[in-house]
């Protein structure tokens, strides 16, 4: 960006954006290098105004939720890091047993939403340190359900069309992944819920978690699973054939929990991070043949 640009970025919301920021506090990892700016948009009509700009001036831009799938590198990011803040993180209860959640909420917090008013069918995603738009997008899931099930629509900003309202029969899903145009980003999600008692949902949240807690190692910064699960198999147990629990370079580590895991043990860097994966992926190939794929998105240079 030029100083022009940073200047009407300023303009857009002078309280908003951080420039030359860490993108350590900005991911689950918490490593990476510095994005070029950092912009936290409060509602809809400043995010409509900021991404306009953004196409219209060609500056990249990403929207990183709270970072939970997502490597930086070490060199950091050009453009800007959006993050959705305010109104954009908000939880209401629509009609016909419905929560509107906006994608910058945290999955722990339409939960607890969940759980006060009675609402179930969502505590799967339990232990997720994402928010709802990371969820939506990467259509997360366990224990065999997944995020894209429970949508009745989303609300999205695209290059092309600006803002839409998508209805879930529109919406292609697969594993780990939504179909939207590059660029996109979900601005909030309506979820199909079923009434259930308040103790209900809080004990099969509890459930989960506690499943959670025994196989992942949750007391560790991380970005959830590393790999996608290849058909009829998984990964971290590929992973475990291969002995590699354990393994370190620098301060990243295998976790000896899960396998499909990489773990910030207090000082790793993005670079460690990476060359763990390297041998992951090359040791399961010539083990098993399989060429796995990532799950977390790396950004940066």
């Amino acid at each position: 960006m030029n100083n022009k640009q940073k200047e009407e970025l300023i303009k857009l919301g002078p309280d908003r954006i951080l420039f030359n920021c860490s993108m350590k506090k900005h991911t689950t990892f918490h490593v990476g290098g510095p994005a070029e700016a950092v912009y936290a948009a409060h509602n809809l009509d400043e995010l409509r105004r900021l991404t306009a700009y953004l196409i219209k001036e060609g500056i990249p831009y990403l929207a990183a939720g709270r970072g939970s799938n997502l490597l930086v590198r070490d060199g950091g990011l050009e453009g800007v890091v959006i993050l959705l803040r305010g109104e954009l993180a908000d939880f209401r209860k629509g009609n016909n047993q419905t929560i509107a959640a906006g994608a910058g909420g945290t999955i722990a917090g339409l939960l607890d939403f969940c759980r006060k008013s009675g609402l179930g069918g969502l505590e799967f995603l339990a232990g997720i340190p994402g928010t709802v738009g990371g969820a939506v997008m990467m259509n997360a899931g366990a224990f065999g359900k997944e995020t894209g099930s429970r949508i009745r629509k989303i609300g999205v900003i695209t290059p092309r069309d600006g803002f839409i309202t998508k209805a879930g029969s529109e919406l292609v899903f697969s594993y780990r992944k939504l179909k939207l145009e590059n660029g996109s980003v979900i601005i909030n999600a309506c979820f199909n819920m079923e009434q259930e008692s308040k103790d209900f949902v809080a004990e099969r949240i509890k459930k989960y978690l506690k499943k959670k807690k025994k196989s992942q190692p949750l007391e560790y910064p991380s970005a959830g699973s590393v790999f996608m699960n290849p058909p009829n198999d998984y990964a971290g147990r590929l992973i475990e054939k291969t002995g590699l629990k354990g393994k370190r370079i620098g301060g990243a580590m295998i976790s000896n929990k899960h396998a499909n895991f990489i773990v910030n043990t207090g000082s790793a860097r993005a670079e460690d991070i990476i060359a763990l994966m390297r041998i992951v992926r090359d040791s399961v190939k010539k083990e098993t043949g399989i060429d796995l794929q990532t799950e977390i998105q790396i950004a940066g240079f």
